[in-house]
């Protein structure tokens, strides 16, 4: 099954399904034990810049309609993928969308309080985003007031040693912890190692399980798998040496063996914003 369907939310009402399930008063759908795909728990404090992209009206009370990731790259500024806007997921365009909110510095989303939720003022998606290749997958939100100055988190510019292949990231997300739709309430985070692109464009060499772009993306995991993100983490960090290098995007399956979760590379999406210079 190719990941590209569970990580880039083809399949939106995985996600939904679990909400009603959780709402009717179901816990089949936590994994208590259980985080992204080898994880272990955090608490929000670790990383304030992680934030949860949320609509109760799309995906239900429970879990605050967690749907997606994002982090906070500017006290008004959030990144998050391309598709997690797609009308495919929010059922329209995401200006429609009236209750789309961040929620920060809030640990466990069941318990639906603690942190804040910030609407979202507006919405611009990268209109470069292939939805086939999973080319140029970000999207910026821009929040209706300010997070606290130590919310955001630093950005890996071209050239910065923290994409090193073999160096050690984390990535953090509330997304399924199994594959088969099991949603955590609490975030979780999982250690897995910056890949060389060789080795990525072997695992995705184009056609209908995507194509990785070296340009553009980075990949990381680990060889034997076992580590790694899933749906309903799109859009959150991969974090290197203190600094934002990926945002979650796609991949095959989620932490199989030669499948490694394949990201939006930060410096590719700074030059394309014009946030910085080669």
């Amino acid at each position: 099954m190719r990941r590209r369907l569970v990580r880039v939310l083809i399949r939106p009402l995985v996600l939904a399904a679990a909400a009603t399930a959780l709402s009717a008063g179901s816990t089949a759908s936590v994994a208590a034990d259980r985080g992204v795909i080898g994880g272990f728990p955090v608490d929000a404090s670790q990383s304030p810049w992680t934030v949860a992209l949320s609509s109760r009206d799309r995906f239900g009370g429970n879990r605050a309609g967690q749907f997606c990731g994002g982090v906070a790259v500017g006290r008004t500024t959030v990144l998050t993928a391309a598709h997690c806007m797609a009308g495919g997921v929010l059922g329209g365009p995401p200006e429609r969308v009236r209750d789309l909110k961040v929620i920060t510095g809030r640990t466990d989303l069941l318990a639906d309080r603690g942190g804040q939720e910030i609407p979202v003022r507006s919405v611009w998606v990268n209109p470069a985003y292939d939805g086939s290749s999973n080319i140029g997958d970000f999207a910026v939100l821009t929040l209706a007031r300010p997070l606290p100055a130590d919310s955001v988190i630093g950005m890996a510019g071209p050239g910065d040693p923290a994409y090193a292949p073999g160096g050690v990231a984390t990535v953090y997300g509330w997304g399924d912890t199994s594959g088969a739709g099991e949603y955590p309430s609490d975030l979780r985070a999982a250690r897995v190692r910056v890949l060389p692109d060789a080795l990525c464009e072997k695992a995705y060499p184009g056609g209908s399980d995507g194509t990785y772009d070296a340009r553009s993306m980075l990949c990381a995991g680990e060889t034997e798998g076992g580590r790694d993100a899933c749906q309903g983490d799109s859009g959150g960090p991969l974090v290197a040496q203190g600094r934002l290098i990926g945002l979650v995007s796609w991949g095959i399956g989620c932490g199989r063996a030669g499948s490694p979760g394949v990201y939006m590379r930060v410096s590719d999406i700074m030059r394309t914003l014009g946030w910085a210079r080669d």
